[in-house]
């Protein structure tokens, strides 16, 4: 069985050689270099604006790679939130949030600087307004686990370490055309606010941050939905 696998990079720009440590410290887990192994995504993500972008494509060997699957079932969805708390920037809106997310930090945190990469999902537009609505208090866990189910939440590789870096192949590229692709991205994040807004009107009796502060809920335990596939 081939330890080959086959990445795309969603940009503006060919990018035939990927530079380890450049980037933005900002992204869902923080410094790397995100890609996909769909070229529809990836012609979806390089589509950010209304102009044509690049698929770059890439293969990578991983057979020698410590890799972190956040999508697989040995997680739950509040190591992934709390992730995400680290890398991108949240509203603290409410003070329950503050108090959340260094409980989060504390309890449920994954370091994903020990891995040379991440297989995990991309908190995109109006992904990112489930987890912040989470922390501070509009939705249940078990809604925000429904929301990402429901929406077709894209799924990143994520190459971390210098070493991973070292075995990316450039294959070539292909052109993402915006009428297509910009069309495909806006319907993607409209459909999320669709399933945000009909989720925030909706009276749960399930688990806030609120109850997981409060119970001390700890991570492993069965009241946390695990992967959200």
């Amino acid at each position: 069985m081939s330890n080959i696998i086959t990445l795309y990079h969603g940009s503006d720009k060919i990018i035939e050689k990927p530079e380890f440590g450049k980037g933005k410290a900002h992204n869902d887990f923080g410094f790397g270099f995100y890609c996909t192994q769909s070229e529809e995504l990836a012609k979806e993500w390089a589509c950010s604006s209304l102009k044509d972008g690049f698929a770059n494509k890439y293969t990578l060997d991983i057979e020698n790679l410590r890799i972190l699957k956040l999508t697989s079932g040995d997680y739950n969805i509040l190591n992934w939130i709390a992730v995400l708390i680290q890398h991108r920037l949240f509203r603290i809106k409410t003070p329950i949030a503050g108090r959340a997310k260094k409980y989060l930090t504390d309890n449920f945190y994954v370091n994903v600087n020990a891995y040379d990469a991440i297989v995990g999902y991309r908190a995109d537009d109006s992904y990112f307004d489930y987890a912040d609505s989470f922390l501070n208090n509009g939705i249940t866990v078990e809604q925000l686990a429904r929301a990402m189910r429901l929406g077709k939440l894209g799924e990143q590789f994520v190459i971390k370490s210098e070493y991973a870096f070292s075995l990316l192949r450039f294959e070539g590229m292909t052109t993402a055309e915006r009428d297509k692709y910009y069309v495909l991205r806006k319907a993607r994040n409209d459909d999320a606010e669709q399933i945000y807004q009909k989720l925030s009107s909706e009276q749960s009796d399930g688990i806030y941050m609120a109850d997981i502060l409060r119970w001390e809920i700890k991570n492993g335990d069965a009241r946390i939905p695990r992967s959200i596939s």
